[in-house]
């Protein structure tokens, strides 16, 4: 507020200004008339306070003028964007294996370290050998016993063929002896006799031959079986994976489909879901390996319509790394909606060939379904909320700032998606929007680090 003030004769005059209440003015009215002043005095008194109260007005019209606001500005840029579902999802490893033991027996050796990356066809456990060995070898003795009966068959079937052949002459000659009357009937019936016994000798000689054969067969399966047997003593990594912790020590006696005599100390803490009690080591395939999340209902057309155009792309990123995501492929899409969430499961596979992603863990994924083509897009720092939603300020020509209601699409980053109320080029402001009015003026100060365009 201004005033003025003018004594005279010891008397006090407050000039009437707009602010001045009703008291004021009484008091001013008491002092003018009980005042002695002559009329060219009181003529002066009361020219000289208007010329003063002229001269406080424009002094407070002049103060309310004011500076420009100082603000960063970038220019908002014309590009191309994809539309995306950002979901938070679960790594987990696309092979899990659980090595339990098919023979029982003693662990003797141990041929890996805890946490260690195993190839397919690496040693894993060494079991006692020893009593498969045996059955190996009184299976290959079994087989050379049989062996020999079937060649002593053979030889038994030969001799008797030849008699039998002999008993054919024998036969023949004495029946033509019996039609000229040299030899009575009675010894060639007996002669008969003689050869049809030879022949069903020569058929038992022949089925025991066989017999023979499949002797040798049975001995043949139990040597294959010993030697299965016998192999799995040797465990075998069955893929390319990462071992977890052993639940075994060397000394323990394991048995197929029962638990094992002595769990190592450790316990298991590689986190295996298989729940049996005789496992001796999970291994877990880590590369490529797969993220699971889920999506609402409400977006599984768009996802549908993208996978029959083509291959979805997944971008995987951890959460506490600000690292470049990792590419992935859209590979499974469910074949219901959960009821109870009205969600659907997804699955992306991921290259993991640096083992960044572990099984388990929670990350960030933003499925990418279009691209949007010469999108406007600002920094994220220049909208700002009002009642009537976003808005900006844009820089004109002028140097004053135009306040402009925008729609806003997805974040890239730093910047968003303008879908109305921006055009490419435009000035808008990033810093400093407390301190702009629309309309008002503006001092452009360089935005040190601007994410957005380059500030003009």
């Amino acid at each position: 507020m201004w005033s003025c003030e003018i004594v005279r004769s010891g008397a006090m005059i407050i000039p009437e200004t707009p602010h001045q209440n009703k008291e004021e003015r009484e008091v001013f009215t008491m002092r003018v008339t009980h005042a002695s002043i002559s009329r060219p005095e009181m003529l002066s008194l009361v020219v000289i306070p208007l010329v003063l109260l002229a001269g406080c007005v424009n002094k407070a019209q002049q103060s309310f003028e004011r500076p420009p606001a100082p603000v960063s500005v970038a220019t908002a840029e014309a590009q191309d964007v994809p539309t995306y579902l950002d979901a938070i999802g679960k790594t987990v490893a696309r092979e899990v294996v659980s090595i339990q033991p098919q023979v029982s027996g003693r662990i003797m050796q141990l041929h890996f370290t805890d946490g260690a990356n195993v190839k397919k066809g690496d040693m894993l456990f060494t079991i006692d050998p020893r009593p498969f060995e045996a059955s190996l070898q009184q299976a290959q003795a079994n087989l050379s016993k049989d062996t020999a009966l079937k060649r002593q068959a053979e030889a038994n079937l030969n001799r008797d063929i030849a008699q039998a052949k002999w008993g054919d002459t024998q036969v023949k000659r004495y029946g033509e002896l019996v039609e000229h009357g040299v030899v009575p009937r009675e010894q060639y019936e007996q002669l008969r006799a003689s050869q049809d016994s030879l022949n069903a000798t020569v058929e038992a000689d022949r089925a025991a031959v066989r017999s023979a054969d499949e002797v040798l067969k049975v001995d043949h399966a139990a040597i294959e079986s010993a030697k299965v047997q016998l192999s799995y003593c040797y465990i075998r990594s069955p893929i390319d994976g990462r071992a977890g912790q052993r639940l075994v020590d060397v000394g323990n006696v394991v048995n197929p489909g029962g638990s094992s005599s002595g769990n190592s100390g450790s316990g298991n803490s590689s986190g295996s879901s298989s729940g049996s009690n005789n496992g001796l080591l999970v291994i877990e395939k880590l590369d490529p390996i797969y993220a699971d999340f889920t999506i609402s209902q409400n977006d599984l057309t768009d996802v549908q319509q993208q996978m029959r155009a083509g291959t979805l792309r997944a971008e995987v990123r951890l959460p506490d790394t600000t690292d470049a995501p990792v590419i992935g492929q859209l590979t499974f899409l469910d074949n219901a909606v959960q009821g109870a969430t009205g969600t659907v499961n997804l699955r992306a596979t991921i290259p993991n060939a640096g083992h960044t992603f572990w099984p388990g863990r929670f990350v960030n994924i933003r499925l990418v379904l279009s691209t949007i083509h010469q999108a406007v897009l600002v920094p994220a720092s220049a909208p700002q909320m009002s009642g009537k939603g976003s808005f900006v300020y844009v820089v004109k020509q002028d140097s004053t700032a135009e306040q402009r209601q925008v729609s806003l699409g997805q974040r890239q980053g730093d910047l968003v998606v303008v879908e109305k109320g921006v055009a490419a080029g435009d000035r808008v402001v990033t810093n400093g929007q407390l301190g702009v009015t629309p309309g008002g003026k503006v001092r452009v100060e360089p935005a040190a680090g601007s994410s957005g365009g380059a500030a003009k």
